[in-house]
Order: structure tokens, then C-alpha cells, then sequence
């Protein structure tokens, strides 16, 4: 199975009375979301499952994909990396999984794939991180393929 990580791209910064879950992508995330689109297209197994965090700018994020998605609340702002899991059916899913998500959830999910234990790591905005779990020699390993971020791809 593989498990893509994908933290929304920059957002709108929170204003009085305006619900975090409804800020919206900047002009330079929309750029960032579409470009890392791009490098993702080429790269996605046939076989994926979209899960978007309810937030517009999630939703926003997923949509440069061009892909069919779903909105999961699970998933959602203050999320935590045991909801993730449980939405992706990770490691069990039989294809690959892409989760469009938030901060801190998605680096504490990140941290706990790699260490056995949850952290505070960074996943920067309209960043990806793609793990794949694998058997090797009896034992199931979870590796990290690949790290990508907007400002990788200018």
C-alpha cells in the first residue's frame, strides 16, 4: 500500500469572524497546489483513493489534481494521526491512498510511520510526503519514497 501525505497549499491568513475551515488559497497557493498537481499526475498508481479534509483550502488543493475525491470529516482540522489512519485503512487499504490534510495532524502521522512514535514534524505548505509499506525477508517495513515540496519543482 502507499500513503501520500499532502498538506494544503498556502491559505488566506484567518480573519475575525471568518471560520478557519472556510480560508481559501492564495494566489500563490493556488500555483503551489497545481504545481505539485502536475508532479504528482505522472507519478500516482491507478489504483487511488482521494480523502479530502472537509476545509475549503483542502478541497481547493485536491481539485488541481483534476481527480475524483471524497470530503471526510474524520479528517479534518484537529485531526489526529490515529483518525488519519483510520481513513486511509492504512496499512490494509489494497491501493494506494492520498490524504489532503492539515497541520500538525500530518506530520505527527508522518513522524509515527517513520519512528514508531508521534512528533511534532513539519510538512510545509502544498507539501507531499509519499510512504509505501513493504515485506521484507518476513517483516513489514514502512519506507519514505519521496518528499516533495512547491519550492523543489521552481
Amino acid at each position: 500500500m502507499d500513503l501520500i501525505l499532502w498538506r494544503h497549499a498556502e491559505a488566506e491568513e484567518g480573519t475575525a469572524g471568518l471560520p478557519d475551515s472556510k480560508r481559501r488559497l492564495t494566489p500563490r497557493g493556488d500555483k503551489q497546489a497545481h504545481d505539485i498537481a502536475k508532479w504528482l499526475r505522472s507519478r500516482l498508481p491507478k489504483k487511488l483513493k482521494i480523502i479530502v479534509s472537509p476545509a475549503i483550502r483542502t478541497q481547493q488543493t485536491a481539485h488541481a489534481l483534476a481527480l475524483p475525491f471524497e470530503v471526510e470529516p474524520k479528517i479534518a482540522i484537529g485531526a489526529d494521526a490515529a483518525d488519519l489512519i483510520g481513513a486511509a485503512d492504512w496499512p490494509s487499504h489494497a491501493g494506494a491512498v492520498l490524504l489532503v490534510g492539515h497541520q500538525p495532524s500530518l506530520g505527527r502521522l508522518a513522524a509515527l510511520l517513520l519512528s514508531g512514535s508521534e512528533a511534532d514534524w513539519s510538512v510545509k505548505k502544498g507539501g507531499v510526503w509519499w510512504f509505501s509499506r513493504r515485506n521484507r525477508e518476513g517483516s513489514d517495513q514502512t519506507v519514505l519514497r519521496a518528499v516533495m515540496n512547491p519550492e523543489m519543482l521552481r
